[in-house]
């Protein structure tokens, strides 16, 4: 794990351990395919955070707070073609407001300079390849205004590379497969693949990463996923980013953090175990998450961030942060 040394850190003081074994996630069926269950959903133990806003918000008056956001499925819809997941531009000025007005990250399984590409802002942190590629927030970027990046797998790059030829190679006989290249991590996505031919798929790209322990796979919602197998994920960019920011041991802090991912997750558990803030999950359907509140989709992560922006507008008392 990442330890935190000092305020002004050196970036190659965090140090991270390598896994020699290789971890498989067991693959699921796609979330996206079954159908909500309106009395299921009602039931759920997760209570709405639009309609527990009050609540929520009660425990940041006089703290900071941060923002944190995974982009695909939160940001943006789910769509068949992942090079189109666009933004509305409703959601680009809301998310625009609420950066002007607390530190935000977007952290997301998607390469740093793709998902910048998409969301078009500059007063945003950007962490792609799920948390290994992280640019420095504004407020900690050198006089010039560099802004600089912590990429704990860098090393892996090369090997990375290699088996993104050797993955090209394997499934590009696969109709409607498509491989993203987002640096640290590659993602095969399956969601135009014929559904007979999805498990085919799957054990073509199991074998190109069965044979390299220092890598593993992971499934999301219609995509499979080789990283390198290293003990850092959402959690600890979270972590991190808080750090950068100078808010690791403030006791003043409280975190949002909304993301629909199942690894969101890690950085659910990191916010629960410190009672320091809200995990909130986007998920039209119940599912077993580690969240306190949740969303049911990105219409409604964009009207929770707009009551934020103008909540925050409404505390005459509240610190104002000067963060663009």
């Amino acid at each position: 794990m990442a330890k935190f040394l000092s305020r002004d850190i050196n970036l190659m003081e965090f140090q991270i351990s390598h896994s020699n074994k290789q971890k498989l996630k067991p693959f699921y069926d796609d979330p996206d395919s079954m159908l909500p269950d309106v009395e299921a959903y009602a039931s759920w133990l997760h209570p709405s955070a639009l309609n527990s806003f009050d609540c929520i918000m009660k425990e940041a008056k006089g703290k900071k707070v941060v923002v944190f956001l995974d982009y695909d499925g939160t940001l943006s819809p789910i769509v068949e073609d992942p090079d189109k997941a666009f933004m509305s531009t409703e959601m680009r000025a809301a998310l625009r407001e609420v950066a002007k007005q607390f530190p935000t990250s977007i952290i997301s399984g998607r390469s740093r300079d793709k998902v910048k590409e998409f969301v078009q802002l500059n007063n945003v942190c950007y962490a792609g390849s799920h948390g290994l590629d992280i640019m420095q927030p504004p407020k900690s970027r050198d006089k010039k205004g560099n802004e600089g990046a912590f990429q704990p797998a860098k090393l892996f790059l090369p090997a990375i590379q290699e088996i993104s030829m050797e993955l090209e190679h394997k499934i590009r006989e696969t109709q409607g497969s498509k491989i993203e290249d987002n640096m640290f991590c590659i993602s095969v996505h399956y969601r135009q693949v014929p559904p007979q031919d999805q498990g085919n798929l799957k054990e073509k790209v199991k074998s190109v990463v069965e044979n390299r322990p220092e890598f593993r796979l992971t499934e999301g919602k219609m995509v499979i996923e080789v990283r390198p197998s290293i003990e850092w994920n959402k959690g600890d960019a979270l972590n991190y980013l808080l750090h950068t920011l100078g808010f690791s041991n403030a006791d003043d802090v409280l975190s949002l953090y909304i993301g629909d991912d199942q690894t969101e997750e890690d950085a659910f558990k990191v916010i629960a175990g410190k009672r320091e803030g809200f995990p909130i999950v986007v998920s039209s359907i119940p599912k077993e998450t580690k969240a306190w509140y949740s969303l049911r989709d990105p219409s409604e992560v964009l009207a929770f961030l707009l009551r934020l922006a103008k909540w925050n507008k409404s505390q005459a008392s509240f610190l104002q942060l000067d963060y663009i």
